[in-house]
């Protein structure tokens, strides 16, 4: 595996795959909250599932308080 970060690639291109990447996963979370369904994600190198409730609870630690 390559351990260079794709953001610094000199392909503008490449380096803007990883936004993408970060909108389709967002995507995904999205559609699960909406439909109450589970995502599998990889999380250091292991398999974890997160059920919609997981991902309501993810999302809300992410906003900021006001």
């Amino acid at each position: 595996m390559n351990p260079k970060d794709i953001r610094t690639s000199s392909d503008p291109d490449l380096a803007g795959s990883y936004d993408a990447m970060l909108r389709a996963a967002r995507s995904a979370e999205d559609l699960a909250i909406k439909t109450n369904t589970s995502i599998l994600v990889s999380i250091d190198g292991k398999d974890v599932e997160l059920t919609a409730a997981d991902l309501i609870k993810m999302r809300e630690k992410e906003a900021p308080h006001q």
